[in-house]
């Protein structure tokens, strides 16, 4: 699920995009009318997407794109003259009149960056403690020592027991010391 904030200064417009939304298949998370509202509902979510118009009543669209979180784009709805003059390579525009198929269109493909982004996340490995190193380097020396392995194969039988269990490999070397001290 895709968080999406709809922040116009006419609430019945914001209502009207969020209905578009919702009918599409879209979850909108929060429907406001100013900046600070906007922001607000920012403050518990990891990422999304920011559907705003030029100006609010209490900012303009750059004053809410310089404090949104990481992990946040934004879609800018307004007219054809405000697009051409304010290009900005990390924020999406629509020209005004809307069109359903361009908005969906637009959030859809924005929704799959943000997507493609968490998976990337996801694969990258995690940093190990500082603690589960020196297990690891630990459980290493005990093998090197006691079996006379190299480093290269005392890792190796580590990775291949975690693999095995389907555990980490602090995790594993944690048995491996257990069992060998």
């Amino acid at each position: 699920m895709i968080n999406i904030i709809v922040a116009l200064p006419k609430i019945e417009d914001a209502k009207g995009i969020r209905g578009v939304l919702v009918k599409n298949g879209f979850q909108v998370t929060a429907v406001c009318s100013t900046g600070a509202q906007c922001l607000n509902h920012l403050r518990d979510l990891s990422d999304g997407i920011v559907i705003c118009a030029y100006k609010m009543t209490d900012m303009i669209y750059t004053e809410l794109h310089d404090c949104l979180p990481p992990g946040f784009d934004m879609l800018l709805v307004a007219s054809r003259t405000v697009l051409n003059e304010y290009r900005s390579d990390d924020i999406m525009g629509l020209a005004m009149p809307l069109k359903v198929h361009d908005l969906i269109n637009t959030v859809d493909m924005m929704s799959q960056t943000i997507m493609r982004r968490r998976r990337r996340t996801k694969t990258q490995p995690k940093e190990r403690s500082v603690e589960e190193a020196a297990y690891i380097k630990e459980a290493k020396a005990l093998l090197m020592s006691r079996n006379h392995m190299t480093e290269g194969e005392a890792h190796r039988y580590i990775q291949k027991c975690s693999m095995d269990s389907g555990t980490n490999m602090a995790e594993t070397a944690q048995m491996v010391l257990t069992m060998l001290r």
